[in-house]
Formats: structure tokens, C-alpha cells, sequence
């Protein structure tokens, strides 16, 4: 071993006390410091992951990622169906990243007790579709065994509306229509309710099979308000709707043409919202490196003052400022090395607990969630770990030019 890391291990490790005055709190407080920066950062990072991927789940739950949709409307501004059938599918199954394509069907409509009404969006599905998401937010009730073949008059319904409504499970209630020349009326029972606490969506739409809401419309089997598509990975959403463009080109037998939508682009004020999360993120980050990297620094100026008579020593021994910059380095970075190791041993627990117990509480009205999310990203947390251990290292390094200002013959008669 060279006699620099030995030097520093000398002076990590002193607990005399003659120390004990400024070296060793110094040295508690900088570690102290580059735990508390590391474990907010990795606190902040987790949390903000997981309010955006609740977020984005849940309104990519209600849209899916990419929609193929009617730009053609009718005389009464209208949008005319989409000829969702098995040549137009075979054309979105051709882009590659796709995984799942449904198609769906809505209908304005009003449910009406006999002391409420609500006006609502009725969305029906079919086989084809994915309820994954709605059977996860189901709070009462069962998922329905929506068809495209038959009427199936159930629905599923929010909380939110079922209780304006005062409506219950097994309920049955009058849906009303507005049809060419009159009102038409249907009877359906409450199979479900789901609570996903985003108002936009929850106070507005009601889930019913597509078969009722294409008769409704006067559609045949091979029409539908349009097709959801589900893409393998999200990065690339944008990518494969640009893909999906060639669906712009012409116009189908009934006269319509087509248009492809991002969820991003559907939902855009959601998304932008989400953006601005991530340039508060980087706000923490810098101030928390900043703040750890000073903690670090003023602690390795303290003992460079308290150790200044072994500094001029060294240098009357021969060592060159080199070396005795090598000695202050390596001690500064066993701080900086197991500060990281306790910050992330507290910010990663703290976020554990909270994923697996929610202890930490929100008021869903306001943040669509009910408790503090978590998500892990590893590749991140290592970032984090490696920018903060690189900013302080170059921080460290240029303080310790401070060794080279003074002359040995000066500094070994400072007491």
C-alpha cells in the first residue's frame, strides 16, 4: 500500500481527542450531508416516477396508447364511423411494435333515476377488448361479458357517477337516446362500478357492450367510432402513429377519412402537465449535488486547516503537493463513498415501505391517486449515484489546490 491511502485512512479513522474538536464532527456532518442529498434525491426520483406512470396508466387505461379515428363528420357535425373490419386491422398489424387493436363505439346518452339524470358518454366494447384496466379499478360489482354479437344492458359506471345518481350493483335504470326522430329509451342494469379518480373520465363515460351502441347508432357489424391500438413500448408511441399515417391516404367505401392520434396528443394537457414534473426533478437534483458537494468541500477545508502542521511536514519529508493532495482526495471520497452507501440504504427503505405499506395518504380529488406512488428505475438510481460520486470528486479535487498555497517552513509552526 503507497503511503498516500494509508495516510488518509490514518486520518479517516482518528478518534483522538485531540481531534475530537473539529475533525470529527466535520466528519460526521459531511457524510451526513451526502446521505441526506443522496436519499432525497433518490426519494424525489421514485415518487415522481410513480405519480406520472399512475397518471399516464390511467389515461392510457381509458385510451389506450394510439386511436384511429373518423376526420369526417355528417351534416349534423357528426363523426361518421370507421369501417373497422379485418382489412383495416391487417393494415395497423403490419406496423411492427403494435400489440393489441380493439375497436370501439360511443354514443351520447343520459341515465336518469327518478330523482336524477346524468348525461353521459356511453363507450361500448366488445370480445376484442381489454378490460384489464377497468377490472383493476373495479371497487363493487363484476366485469360484464361485453359482445358484439348481442345485447348484453349492463354497464360499468364510476363511483363518482353512481353516487350522483344514487344508484347501487344490481340496480336498474333508464338510458335515453337521442335518436333521428324521437328518444329512444333502453333499460340497463349497474353490473360494476370502478373508481379510477380521474374526474375528466370518470364523471363523463359509462362502459357498455359495442353491439347495443352500434344499433343505436344505425351502424352494421363492420363500423365502429374507431380502433384503440396498444404498442409494446410507450417510448415509441409517437414513432408508430407517424407509421400509421399511410391510414391518411384515400378514403374508404362510406366516403370517410381517417386519422391517427397519439395518446399524448389526445390527452395533451395531461402529458405537458406530466412534462413539467420532470424539470422539477432535475431542479432537486442539482441542488441536492450541489448541497452534498459543499457539505464535502467545507469538511475537507476544516481538516486541511486542522492538519496543516502534518502538511508541512509531509513536505519537509519529501512529499509533493501531489502526493499530499492524493491524501485529502482519497479521505474526502471514503466520505462522499459511504455517505452513497447510507443515503441510498435510507432513500431506497423509506421508498420500499411506502410501496408496500402506504403509509403516506393523498386526497384522490385533487391528485388522482390516493397515496404517495413509487416506482423504481435502477439504471436512474445508479446515475444518480454515479453523477453525484463525479461531481464531488471534481469539486474535491480543485479545493484541494488550497495544499500547494504556503511554503513548508511556514506552515510546520502553525499551531
Amino acid at each position: 500500500m503507497s503511503f498516500e491511502p494509508f495516510i488518509a485512512k490514518r486520518i479517516y479513522a482518528d478518534k483522538s481527542k485531540d481531534g475530537e474538536r473539529f475533525s470529527r464532527p466535520a466528519i460526521r456532518i459531511a457524510m451526513l450531508g451526502v446521505a441526506i442529498g443522496v436519499a432525497v434525491m433518490l426519494v424525489s426520483l421514485a415518487v415522481v416516477l410513480g405519480f406520472k406512470h399512475e397518471v399516464s396508466s390511467k389515461v392510457i387505461g381509458f385510451g389506450s396508447h394510439i386511436q384511429v379515428l373518423s376526420l369526417t363528420q355528417n351534416q349534423n357535425y357528426e363523426m361518421l364511423p370507421v369501417l373497422t373490419n379485418d382489412t383495416l386491422i391487417r393494415k395497423v398489424k403490419k406496423v411492427r411494435g403494435t400489440d393489441h387493436i380493439q375497436r370501439f363505439a360511443t354514443k351520447l346518452g343520459i341515465l336518469k333515476t327518478d330523482e336524477n339524470f346524468r348525461g353521459l358518454t356511453f363507450k361500448g366494447v366488445g370480445e376484442d377488448y381489454d378490460l384489464g384496466f377497468f377490472r383493476q379499478c373495479l371497487v363493487e360489482g363484476k366485469m360484464p361479458n361485453f359482445s358484439s354479437r348481442e345485447a348484453t344492458n349492463e354497464l360499468l359506471m364510476s363511483k363518482k357517477v353512481a353516487n350522483d345518481l344514487g344508484v347501487r350493483v344490481g340496480d336498474k335504470i333508464f338510458a335515453y337516446f337521442m335518436g333521428e326522430e324521437s328518444m329512444r329509451a333502453r333499460r340497463v342494469k349497474v353490473a360494476g362500478i370502478f373508481a379510477t379518480n380521474m374526474n375528466d373520465y370518470d364523471k363523463n363515460y359509462v362502459i357498455t357492450d359495442i353491439y347495443t351502441v352500434r344499433k343505436l347508432n344505425g351502424w352494421d357489424e363492420e363500423m365502429s367510432s374507431g380502433l384503440e391500438v396498444t404498442v409494446k413500448d410507450f417510448d415509441q408511441v409517437d414513432a408508430l402513429a407517424r407509421q400509421m399515417q399511410f391510414l391518411h391516404q384515400g378514403v374508404d367505401r362510406n366516403g370517410v377519412t381517417y386519422g391517427v392520434f397519439s395518446i399524448k396528443d389526445i390527452a395533451a394537457h395531461t402529458f405537458s402537465w406530466l412534462a413539467v414534473l420532470d424539470m422539477n426533478v432535475v431542479m432537486i437534483l442539482v441542488l441536492m449535488i450541489l448541497v452534498s458537494a459543499f457539505t464535502v468541500v467545507s469538511g475537507l477545508l476544516i481538516i486541511m486547516l486542522e492538519r496543516i502542521n502534518m502538511i508541512g511536514i509531509l513536505k519537509v519529508l519529501g512529499a509533493t503537493n501531489v502526493s499530499v493532495r492524493r491524501i485529502f482526495i482519497q479521505f474526502s471520497l471514503m466520505l462522499v463513498g459511504k455517505g452513497l452507501v447510507w443515503g441510498n440504504i435510507v432513500g431506497l427503505l423509506l421508498c420500499w415501505i411506502q410501496q408496500q405499506f402506504r403509509l403516506i395518504s393523498l386526497d384522490a380529488s385533487v391528485y388522482y391517486i390516493d397515496s404517495v406512488p413509487i416506482q423504481f428505475n435502477w439504471w436512474m438510481i445508479l446515475g444518480i449515484n454515479i453523477a453525484t460520486f463525479l461531481i464531488s470528486t471534481l469539486v474535491i479535487w480543485g479545493s484541494s489546490h488550497l495544499i500547494s498555497i504556503g511554503k513548508p517552513s511556514e506552515t510546520i509552526r502553525y499551531e
